[in-house]
């Protein structure tokens, strides 16, 4: 299992609390590997895009009208997070469905 997010968000560390044998990707340092953002992107399209985030608010509106691959890419933080892969299923937040789909109290 990994999970993808920021070493600095609340939310993804919650997750690796509650899941210690994850394996943690930080996407601002490490990157996002382009297959697991492609299948993301399929799985939440535009949903996976934080919009409510600094850096979305920071960005132009030029910057903003771009797609969300290539966005992602540039501004790893703009993700949604944690994006968790487990047993090739793709988890996005920490919700209590997630939490229960992967058998976490």
């Amino acid at each position: 299992m990994k999970i993808y997010g920021l070493k600095n968000c609340d939310t993804c560390r919650k997750a690796l609390k509650s899941i210690p044998s994850a394996d943690f990707v930080d996407v601002r340092s490490d990157g996002m590997p382009t297959d697991v953002l492609k299948a993301a992107l399929e799985s939440f399209a535009e949903n996976l895009v934080n919009k409510r985030s600094t850096t979305w608010r920071n960005l132009s509106e030029e910057e903003r009208e771009k797609a969300p691959l290539e966005l992602l890419q540039a501004h790893p933080a703009l993700m949604k997070r944690p994006l968790i892969e487990a047993e090739g299923v793709l988890y996005l937040g920490w919700t209590a469905d997630v939490r229960q789909s992967l058998g976490v109290a």
